[in-house]
C-alpha cells in the first residue's frame, strides 16, 4: 500500500490532506479511485491507513479510517556523517540510507574533501536531499523521515560527535578495531539499545589525515575498520549502518 508523508497540520483527526506533487502522485501516476486506501504520516508521532474521498490534481482529502503502529524505526539511532564525496555520491548515500535505517544524515568538510562547498547553492541542494530522503522512507515504509543537516565545518562534527553515546570513526589506517567488535561492545556497556543515539563518521574519497583520526579519537570516536578491503566512500556508510542495525538486532540478528 502506498505510503505518504504530510506535514502534521494537515493531518487531523478526521483527515489528511496531501497537496502539492504527492497529491499529483496519487492522481496522476497511481491513478487512485475515491474509495481507494492509503497510509499517510505526519513523519513524527502519527501514522494512520485513510480513505480517498476527493482526488484533484493538485489536492487530495482522505478520511482517517483507523491509526497504524509504528514499528519500523529502529531503536538504536544511528547518524552517518559524511565527508562530501565527488558529484552525486551524497545522494546514493542519503537514499540508500534512508532504505536501511539511519535517521539523520550530517555532511561536513573534511582536509581532503575534494568537493568545493558553495554556501550560495546550499538551499537548492539541501532541498533535493530533503526530497530524496522522503521519497526514499516512502518507499521503505519508515515511519519517520531522516533529518538532512546542511553541511558542517570539522569542528562542528568533532563536538557533534561528543554528543552520541557513541561515535565510530571508520579508517583504513585502524589495525584492530573492527566495527563489530566495537558496537557489540558499546551494546553491552549501556545494556541495551533503546534510545542509543550513535553516530557513524565516513571519509572522503582520499580518506582521513592521521591528524583527523587523532583528533577524533581526543574528541571520543572510536576509530574502527570495516574489513579487510578498502571502501569506496559511497559504500562505507551502507556497510557500516548494516553492520551496525544487525548487530542491534534490527535485522534478525
Amino acid at each position: 500500500m502506498q505510503r505518504y508523508f504530510i506535514p502534521p497540520e494537515q493531518l487531523t483527526e478526521s483527515e489528511a490532506i496531501v497537496t502539492g506533487d504527492d497529491a499529483h502522485h496519487i492522481a496522476n501516476v497511481m491513478r487512485a479511485r475515491t474509495g481507494d486506501t492509503i497510509i499517510i504520516s505526519n513523519g513524527d508521532n502519527r501514522e494512520v491507513l485513510a480513505k480517498l474521498e476527493y482526488i484533484s490534481k493538485d489536492r487530495v482529502i482522505a478520511a482517517v479510517v483507523e491509526p497504524l503502529p509504528m514499528l519500523a524505526e529502529p531503536a538504536i539511532r544511528v547518524t552517518i556523517a559524511q565527508s562530501l564525496p565527488k558529484g552525486d555520491k551524497l545522494e546514493t548515500v542519503i537514499q540508500k540510507g534512508t532504505e536501511i535505517g539511519a535517521v539523520r544524515f550530517l555532511p561536513f568538510v573534511s582536509e581532503r574533501t575534494v568537493v568545493q562547498y558553495d554556501a550560495k547553492k546550499e538551499s537548492k541542494r539541501l532541498e533535493r536531499w530533503h526530497k530524496i530522503a522522503k521519497e526514499a522512507a516512502e518507499q521503505a515504509h519508515r515511519n519517520r523521515i531522516p533529518a538532512v543537516e546542511p553541511p558542517c565545518s570539522w569542528k562542528q562534527l568533532m563536538q557533534a560527535a561528543r554528543e552520541a553515546d557513541k561515535a565510530f570513526f571508520c579508517y583504513e589506517k585502524e589495525e584492530g578495531t573492527m566495527l563489530k567488535q566495537a558496537v557489540v561492545q558499546a551494546i553491552a556497556e549501556r545494556g541495551g539499545t533503546a534510545g542509543m543515539n550513535v553516530m557513524l563518521v565516513v571519509g572522503p574519497e582520499g580518506g582521513f589525515t592521521e591528524r583527523e583520526a587523532a583528533e577524533a579519537e581526543a574528541a571520543g570516536c572510536v576509530c574502527v575498520k570495516l574489513g579487510r578491503r578498502i571502501l569506496r566512500t559511497e559504500t562505507a556508510g551502507m556497510v557500516g549502518l548494516t553492520c551496525l542495525l544487525y548487530e542491534a538486532g534490527e535485522m534478525g540478528g
